[in-house]
């Protein structure tokens, strides 16, 4: 199910909210719901933009990006036509990624995804994102080393005084990058990000965001929610542990009473 509200598209509109509420949200976007979507080979559609497949979402909203950027069919529905990815399709333990993602190379053509909104008055843009190190089998890939490697992108705040549809390059207003973990070809292992991004120093509220990886050969981003608000965000909490099933300090002590009882025969 997509989760997106509708732009912020004019001054008046975020200075009007702004007197009452500490936030608005701009984008709010999982990219379950591509346009169009085709398997071009390995659970990647290449060969249609990110605007392609997800640009009116919502209504007049579209995409700037350079290179090929492209989506990703998380899930696998195509295991067993012979063209997904790595033969055999990817594996998301999470879930995280649901269906669909939208994947990036780090290389020297520089794949740049840019979105633009105009925040009013309001000294945060905060982003809200999972990044995850995933690999591309076709279209010259594989680019991830065999044992992995942490994606790191970076995210930019541009100032974008005339509003149009950009992957930034004005005055740059601020920027962080966000560090994922290695993981296998194959298996999709998302990190959480949160952090706000200042708008200190625009010309009239228009900005432009833009998405860059900076390392890992290849990875992907999802779940991507900015806002405009008041404060930057706390950071997410760290994952949870994974807990130990109930019998399973009884069985080890067992266990480890069997082995002492053996070493004194």
């Amino acid at each position: 199910m997509i989760r997106i509200f509708a732009a912020v598209t004019a001054l008046a509109t975020v200075m009007s909210c702004s007197a009452h509420a500490a936030s608005v949200t701009l984008y709010d976007q999982d990219f379950e719901n591509p346009n169009g979507y085709r398997n071009d080979g390995g659970d990647v559609n290449i060969f249609r933009t990110v605007n392609d497949n997800y640009g009116g979402q919502p209504a007049g909203f579209s995409f700037a990006q350079a290179f090929t950027v492209e989506t990703l069919n998380v899930s696998g529905s195509e295991r067993g036509t012979g063209t997904a990815a790595f033969g055999t399709g990817w594996d998301d333990p999470s879930g995280t990624g649901e269906n669909f993602a939208i994947g990036m190379l780090s290389d020297v053509q520089n794949d740049r995804l840019g979105l633009s909104f105009d925040v009013g008055i309001f000294p945060f843009f905060n982003v809200f994102v999972d990044v995850s190190s995933i690999d591309l089998s076709p279209f010259s890939g594989p680019f991830v080393p065999i044992d992995g490697l942490a994606p790191i992108f970076r995210f930019s705040l541009f100032d974008n005084p005339s509003g149009a549809t950009t992957i930034g390059g004005g005055t740059l207003l601020d920027s962080v990058e966000l560090q994922g973990t290695a993981s296998p070809r194959t298996v999709f292992d998302w990190t959480a990000g949160a952090f706000g991004l200042s708008t200190d120093g625009n010309t009239n509220g228009n900005v432009t965001l833009q998405i860059d990886l900076l390392q890992g050969g290849y990875a992907a981003f999802d779940n991507l929610v900015l806002t405009a608000d008041d404060a930057p965000p706390p950071p997410p909490p760290p994952p949870s542990p994974v807990p130990l099933p109930g019998g399973l300090p009884l069985l080890l002590g067992g266990l480890g009473i069997a082995m002492l009882l053996r070493r004194r025969k």
